[in-house]
Formats: C-alpha cells, structure tokens, sequence
C-alpha cells in the first residue's frame, strides 16, 4: 500500500517477480484497496500507514496496518523479506518493533548500493535511518556493511572509508575524527581512510560510511543530479535533426549505462542489524523497481546475509 504509485504498481512488480524471476510473492493490505491482486495471494489487514503518518506513534496505534503485519509474517518464519515503498520511517519502525535487533546492535542502519559501471555497487551505509551517531555506531555500520558487501556483492575483503570533507585524517566531523581512529585500530575490517562527496560515484571503495543525516542528503543530491543530466542530455539531442539523427547512434550505447544508474535497477535498500530482511524501496518506486527490490530479498535471504550480520557484531560490543 506505500509509495507513490501504490497499489497498482506495487501489484504488477509483484507480479513481474513471480513470471520472471520465480519468486514466491505475497501481497499484505486490505483487499478492497488492493483490488485486482493478479492472481497473487493477499494477506488480508484493515489499516494502512500513510506517508505522512508520524512512524513510532503509527506502527503503535495500527496494529493491523499492512507495514506491520508484514514485519510479522517475517517475524514469524512465514516470509523470508519484506519490501515496502511507503513511510520510510513507519517502516524501520515496524520491521524494528516486530523483528527485533540482533544481539550486540545499537542501532540498524540502511546500506544503499551507489551503482559503480562495469563493476560491484558501492554500499553507503547509513543512508537515513540514523540523523546523529556516535563514533560506536559509525563502527558498527562499517562492519555490518563490510558483512554485507561480501555476501551480496562477493567481495572478499572490502574496502572501507568514511564520507568527510577531505582526505586527510583530522577532516570530517567530531564523532567521524573520533570513529576513524577507532576504525583504523580495528582487525577484520579493510579501512583505507576517508572520501570526500566526488568519490561517491564512481567510487573508488566497497563501503562508505556515513550519519543517516549526511548519507540521505548525498544520495538525494545524487539522484537529482543524475536526473538533471539525463534531462538536459535529452533535449540536447532532440534540437534539431542532426543532433536526432546523433542520438539515433548514440542511445544504443547510453541506454544500458542509463540502466546501471537507475535506482529502479537496484530496487531499494536494506536495513542492517535487524534479525530478519526489511527493503526500503524509493517512495517513486515503479513495478520495475518493486520487482528488483523483491528479487533482493530473496537473494539476501538464499545467502544467509542476517546469519552473517549475526556473527558480526558480538553482544558485548553493544554501548
């Protein structure tokens, strides 16, 4: 029931997610709402979360809100992931309240894949969930993020840096001056320093890591960027017909580096340290990009990626 364009495409990139990558999906919403579900089972529910809706208080007083009782279903073993492109923050709410943190973590974060052509994503955690962190927090989002980068993306020894204002060790802010020298201490995790707002894309490390504050401007900026020169790159070649006739030549080329940029390709991004697999996709998300976001979930769940976030932060690391 979230997102922009909900219900319908919601709906039809489920359907697309169980015709073209034979995924089992689930539909969780009140039925009349939903309408036709496309031959998809509903699991039925009376309230809806809107957009707009304060998160904490929400998931408190809706108990029976789609958002919830698909945190339950993972709760409860019944589903392996839940996506949602609705209220971001009702939905950390919901999956945190319902599936509960794994042991040892502060706080979840969400790791968002910044695409890098020709090559792997580059994870950027926290992309919002976290507005101010302590130097302890920004630690754990480099492990858990470091945790899954190898086992979404396969990289055996991830390269991490922390987004700051330069290169240099005392850049950045109080608690990133403070993680870096922790970080820099710290065995089992592939620390190289800190990168500033141009290595973001393309990105010269696997990990990025960043307050929920900074992490969600820059991937913001980032979108809207990308989508200007897009934009503007359209209307050069559509002038005149010789520059028409050039983007005849050209569109085969641009079109799968367009694909490789496109959130849609990626379809949303996961919420680490909870004990179970919630995706937040982007509120404009369309049945391509739901479609993508599902497929993740099932990926995340098939390599065992909240086994793996498990063992990565210890109990006695909590503060």
């Amino acid at each position: 029931m979230g997102g922009d364009l909900a219900p319908s495409e919601i709906v039809t990139g489920a359907r697309r997610a169980v015709d073209e990558c034979g995924l089992n999906v689930v539909l969780v919403g009140p039925p009349d709402l939903i309408g036709d579900p496309q031959g998809l089972e509903v699991v039925p529910c009376t309230e809806v979360i809107a957009m707009d809706d304060d998160p904490g208080a929400s998931v408190r007083k809706k108990k029976d809100s789609s958002l919830v009782r698909a945190a339950e279903l993972v709760r409860d073993g019944k589903a392996s992931a839940m996506v949602s492109a609705g209220n971001t923050g009702a939905t950390m709410a919901s999956a945190l309240f319902r599936m509960g943190r794994l042991p040892g973590v502060v706080r979840p974060c969400i790791a968002t894949p910044l695409p890098n052509p020709d090559r792997a994503p580059t994870v950027m955690a926290d992309a919002g969930a976290n507005t101010e962190c302590t130097p302890e927090m920004l630690v754990q989002f480099a492990q858990m993020a470091s945790a899954f980068s190898r086992t979404r993306y396969g990289i055996e020894r991830p390269s991490v840096a922390l987004l700051a204002n330069g290169e240099e060790p005392t850049k950045g802010s109080p608690a990133g001056k403070e993680a870096f020298k922790l970080l820099a201490a710290l065995d089992g995790i592939n620390f190289v320093g800190n990168v500033e707002g141009r290595d973001l894309i393309p990105s010269p490390v696997d990990v990025v890591i960043t307050d929920g504050f900074t992490g969600n401007v820059a991937l913001k900026t980032l979108e809207g960027s990308l989508k200007f020169i897009l934009k503007m790159l359209l209307e050069v070649i559509g002038t005149n017909e010789e520059t028409r006739a050039a983007g005849d030549v050209l569109f085969p080329h641009l079109l799968p580096l367009a694909g490789q940029l496109s959130p849609d390709t990626y379809g949303g991004a996961m919420l680490l340290g909870l004990d179970g697999i919630c995706i937040i996709s982007h509120g404009s998300s369309n049945a391509t990009a739901i479609m993508n976001a599902l497929k993740q979930g099932a990926e995340l769940a098939d390599a065992g990626v909240v086994d793996t976030l498990r063992t990565t932060i210890r109990p006695d690391q909590a503060s």
